[in-house]
């Protein structure tokens, strides 16, 4: 499987683009079809390590999740991103996928506040369960007093 192959079944599947860059194959999906798309990487492209996942605020665009997965056979690299809306950003879980993206996913709950569905256990893991807010959000107020974490 090529980057160039890759690629072409996810234009044909998901009718989205897919920018190639060497061995790698990036593609911005609808939310709706995020954990379909992660199927096809899984089964179809043989993505079957998971690298990362975290999220990007762009602000006035709202929240983006990035997640990279690899075929290390093949040598394929493949970035999956969704945009999401600020004010409640909910993604369908991956974690039916891969089971790597569990503390990935409750690491971008933590910091920025993405509601996972269908997670099976969405609870902080960096911070304590009484903090206030998600840090990684532009809209965080960093000025606000917090007893330290112990």
């Amino acid at each position: 499987m090529t980057a160039a192959d890759a690629a072409a079944r996810i234009r044909e599947r998901f009718g989205v683009e897919a920018v190639v860059e060497g061995s790698s194959v990036t593609a911005v999906l609808p939310r709706e079809r995020w954990q379909e798309a992660g199927g096809v990487a899984r089964r179809e492209l043989g993505c079957a390590f998971f690298n990362w996942l975290s999220a990007v605020d762009w602000k006035e665009r709202g929240l983006e999740v990035v997640c990279r997965v690899d075929n290390l056979d093949a040598r394929l690299g493949l970035t999956l991103r969704t945009r999401l809306d600020a004010g409640a950003p909910r993604c369908p879980t991956l974690t039916g996928v891969w089971r790597g993206a569990d503390w990935m996913e409750r690491e971008c709950y933590d910091m920025f506040g993405v509601v996972f569905e269908g997670h099976p256990d969405l609870r902080r893991i960096l911070l304590s369960e009484d903090w206030e807010g998600h840090p990684l959000r532009k809209d965080y107020a960093v000025d606000t007093p917090h007893t330290p974490y112990r």
